[in-house]
């Protein structure tokens, strides 16, 4: 059984900037805390790289890194060397990849996926339902609840002969839901469909391995657990046999096979490189790399252990003083079935968080109309800032302190 104090160590709590004592960061599902060896790196590009070296940089040191960054990604998800780059915005990778692959779908007439995936997933999957042509169907399912026997029946009656593509959010970005990656790539492919997974609200918190699964592809997020910085670079890979057969929608110069040779007519690089688009942002991607470094020597499952370990003190607290409160654990207890976040619903839950945040030194987040998340971050959080945040829920409850706060949404949440 894990011991408080157990809880309180975290190895690589240290190798953070934390500055701010006293404060129980708990969103780091949103956006991750700053490495300090991001600090150093981005001194010695900025000075060095670019400051002295100059264009001489990209010989030196800059055309690889989104390929190298990309393997050392693949190794935490279980992508083969070679599958993975990192580039553009989780949105914009997504669009080429599922562009990509729809241009492989025959007669097949219907994109499945979740009523409540996140946002930019559907309307990504709605725009490419339009751009496509008007036989194109979007098929978006009820599947935020429930355990994985309930959604896979629901996604078994939906996928059929018909179905183009699947995409899907591995791990669900209110509830924390968390699907059973094989089981479902597995049951689009017996219809013969295409997966695509967005990874964003997993990687580098929960075990992912594609290649097991035979994804075709998914995309993701740097900036939450993976700790790249704010507006980081995203990510995009596709399973190998994939690649050459794929068309890359949006023809830049840097996914073409001989960019130098400054060509007039594209020829697409055989490898991954071809979903690369334009002039790699050389100062974000290098900020990405030492927090995925992190990762990488932290290992998958040491952290998904220790993160787990969080997140069941949390479910006990949750118990025994939080829900005669009026609140409601929405996020699974089986830890095959979630993610690295905890979420809460209540009816004042806009509120409340404000009063967290504000009054209580707590940092979580909102998600409308009624959750509040607190991010399981297993690098750096601690058994305490989950105790802090148990006893600001309390007290903005039982002293009404929540009600100090508007209604009124406003800013980022």
């Amino acid at each position: 059984m894990t011991t408080y104090s157990e809880l309180n160590h975290a190895p690589f709590r240290d190798r953070f900037v934390i500055d701010e004592p006293g404060v129980a960061y708990l969103d780091g599902n949103s956006l991750g805390r700053l490495p300090k060896a991001t600090v150093a790196k981005m001194e010695q590009v900025v000075s060095d790289e670019w400051g002295r070296a100059l264009i001489g940089s990209w010989n030196q040191a800059w055309l690889p890194i989104s390929r190298r960054i990309g393997d050392k990604i693949g190794s935490l998800i279980g992508a083969a060397p070679g599958g993975t780059l990192v580039c553009d915005s989780t949105s914009i990778n997504l669009y080429k990849v599922a562009w990509a692959l729809l241009q492989h779908r025959g007669r097949r007439r219907t994109i499945v996926t979740d009523a409540v995936n996140f946002p930019t997933d559907l309307y990504i999957l709605d725009g490419l339902r339009r751009q496509l042509g008007p036989d194109l169907r979007l098929e978006s399912l009820d599947l935020d609840q429930g355990n994985h026997a309930e959604v896979g029946s629901i996604l078994a009656s939906a996928i059929n002969n018909e179905t183009a593509l699947v995409c899907l959010s591995h791990v669900n970005y209110k509830t924390g839901y968390a699907f059973s990656m094989e089981q479902v790539t597995e049951m689009a492919h017996a219809h013969g469909a295409p997966i695509l997974w967005d990874l964003s609200h997993g990687v580098g918190a929960v075990p992912i391995d594609l290649g097991t699964a035979k994804v075709d592809a998914a995309v993701g997020c740097t900036y939450k657990y993976l700790n790249g910085g704010p507006g980081a670079p995203a990510f995009l890979t596709v399973r190998a046999d994939w690649i050459e057969r794929l068309q890359n929608p949006i023809q830049g110069w840097f996914g073409a096979a001989r960019p130098f040779d400054f060509g007039s007519v594209y020829v697409p690089h055989l490898g991954i490189e071809r979903f690369a688009v334009g002039t790699p942002p050389i100062l974000s991607l290098a900020a990405v790399e030492p927090g995925v470094d992190l990762t990488c020597e932290a290992g998958m499952h040491a952290l998904r252990q220790r993160g787990w370990q969080l997140m069941q003190y949390f479910f006990t607290l949750f118990d025994q003083r939080l829900e005669k409160l009026g609140f409601k654990l929405v996020t699974p207890r089986n830890p095959e079935a979630a993610g690295s976040h905890v979420s809460f619903t209540h009816p004042a839950a806009w509120q409340i968080t404000q009063d967290l945040v504000q009054h209580h030194r707590v940092i979580p987040d909102f998600r409308g109309p009624d959750i509040i998340r607190f991010g399981i971050t297993p690098l750096y959080t601690l058994g305490r800032e989950i105790e802090q945040a148990v006893a600001a829920l309390e007290s903005s409850l039982t002293h009404g302190t929540y009600r100090a706060y508007p209604t009124q949404r406003r800013g980022v949440t």
